[in-house]
């Protein structure tokens, strides 16, 4: 695993190119094909076979999917859309990505604080990757497979008339069952940071 992340560092320059070399490449393939096989049970009637050939011919959505795995997020595939013949990637890290913590909402929570301001925010953050921050179905969706958060908590895509008054809202999983909350948009934790999807 670390040998994946070394050559992230080495062949990456400040995110200037989202084509992964072939190694970088297969190594991905290799983490995912790996977890897919070890949680069957989360993708029953999709096969590894039709998921790869996807990613293979999406270089874009394959990047995605390392920025993902890069920050502790664990991508896995959960749901198929017959409809769009899209396989849909969750983080599925049991507690909240590790390289995605302390962030704050969104970017206008961002430039509101004068002082001792968070490294990201979480909206900006997903749009990087290329990814879509979970909105509060998408993670009780997720929660099916869980539990997830069992320690930690997940800023989640918060409807515009709670963002308008300030708010923001977010998951975790305790005592047995999935609890919303909300906090104020500038608001951010060690122990909080945002889970995405990736459609492939």
């Amino acid at each position: 695993m670390e040998d994946f992340f070394d050559l992230w560092a080495l062949e990456t320059n400040a995110m200037t190119s989202i084509k992964l070399s072939t190694d970088q490449r297969n190594s991905l393939l290799e983490i995912l094909q790996k977890r897919f096989e070890k949680n069957k049970n989360r993708s029953k009637d999709i096969l590894w076979i039709d998921v790869e050939a996807r990613l293979i011919s999406q270089e874009a959505k394959l990047w995605s999917l390392f920025k993902m795995e890069e920050t502790g997020g664990e991508p896995d595939v959960l749901d198929f859309d017959p409809k769009t013949g899209e396989y849909i990637f969750f983080d599925c890290s049991a507690e909240t990505p590790a390289g995605r913590r302390s962030f704050c909402y969104d970017r206008e929570a961002l430039d509101a604080r004068k002082e001792n301001k968070p490294a990201n925010n979480a909206i900006d953050a997903a749009a990087e990757m290329g990814i879509e921050i979970l909105d509060e179905e998408q993670y009780r969706f997720l929660q099916q497979f869980g539990p997830f958060d069992q320690k930690t908590s997940s800023w989640l895509k918060t409807p515009n008339n709670i963002r308008k008054l300030g708010g923001a809202i977010f998951g975790d999983y305790r005592y047995g069952q999935v609890f919303i909350y909300h906090n104020g948009v500038q608001s951010y934790y060690a122990a909080r940071a945002f889970r995405g999807l990736v459609k492939i």
